[in-house]
């Protein structure tokens, strides 16, 4: 019996599992959190289209996140782009009763050449977000090819930070710092960079690029507790690659849930599929989502 039809069969049962060799039951209840918002990021779908755009598949991707139960949806930067975005993503939100909660956006933050783009970037995608309500930005800052950055560039990069955050607080969103693997790697030298010159950054770590840097999730969560304020969920196994979704890999879900409230969190907690280059899915990716949601009402309370 494969893992998928074991963890079937066990919640059908008992709505228990068996107690993990760490200690942790991976299936268990009642940790009573206060209510946190369970969104999904578009990844799985922007894959898959031209340039990463989710536009054309809009209505889908709406219509798929309700229908996982999901509590909003986050979307890369894209759409917001378009001069028709507000009209179409707020008729979308009306249409199937789920808001838009933000979006990951990602652009060469050290690179000063760049600041004057970035800002008239974000400007128009922070309006456009608080005209739909939304409230998160994520962002990535970028990385040079093959080097670290260096210290007057880490400066930069944190200069720009400042004045998006400040985009950001205008316009009732707040920004977050989110991570790949760059800006974790080698020590966290990027982020600590980053925070070093911006202490009360917000962060939003995504929790399994950390595991892909070696960095210890639970650990991060601790460590900044009080400047987390989002998180990005996703499954691996032990082999080190992607299920196909959340509950198939061997991710300890039930200690991150506990983590999360003993430090109080309080913020959005974001399902992001990925699959490996090649995969070929087994069902459609709006039941992938349904099953990673459930599974994270059942193993982490929320």
């Amino acid at each position: 019996m494969d893992r998928r039809n074991f963890l079937t069969l066990s919640l059908a049962a008992t709505g228990m599992a068996a107690v993990a060799p760490d200690g942790f039951s991976r299936v268990t209840t009642g940790l009573n959190f206060p209510a946190i918002p369970v969104g999904g990021h578009v990844w799985v779908y922007a894959k898959n289209q031209p340039g990463f755009d989710v536009t054309p598949v809009l209505d889908q991707i709406f219509a798929d996140m309700k229908y996982a139960g999901l509590d909003g949806v986050e979307l890369m930067e894209h759409p917001l782009r378009k001069p028709e975005a507000v009209k179409t993503i707020a008729e979308l939100i009306k249409r199937h009763d789920i808001p838009l909660i933000g979006i990951s956006y990602g652009a060469d933050m050290w690179d000063t050449s760049k600041h004057g783009e970035i800002i008239k970037d974000v400007n128009r995608l922070m309006e456009n977000l608080s005209k739909l309500k939304a409230r998160t930005f994520g962002t990535s800052v970028g990385h040079p090819e093959g080097r670290m950055k260096t210290a007057q560039e880490l400066d930069a990069q944190a200069a720009l930070l400042q004045k998006l955050m400040t985009i950001g607080t205008n316009n009732g969103v707040v920004l977050n710092l989110h991570n790949h693997t760059y800006e974790v790697e080698n020590n966290m030298a990027d982020l600590q960079g980053t925070l070093q010159r911006i202490p009360e950054i917000k962060l939003g770590p995504d929790l399994n690029w950390l595991l892909r840097a070696n960095v210890d999730p639970i650990d991060f969560l601790k460590r900044y507790a009080s400047n987390i304020v989002f998180l990005h969920l996703r499954d691996q196994l032990k082999n080190g690659k992607w299920p196909e979704s959340v509950g198939e890999g061997d991710t300890d879900f039930v200690k991150i849930g506990e983590t999360l409230k003993n430090i109080g969190f309080r913020g959005d907690a974001i399902i992001e599929l990925a699959h490996e280059d090649g995969f070929n899915p087994t069902r459609p990716i709006r039941d992938s989502l349904k099953l990673s949601r459930e599974y994270l009402r059942k193993t982490m309370g929320i």
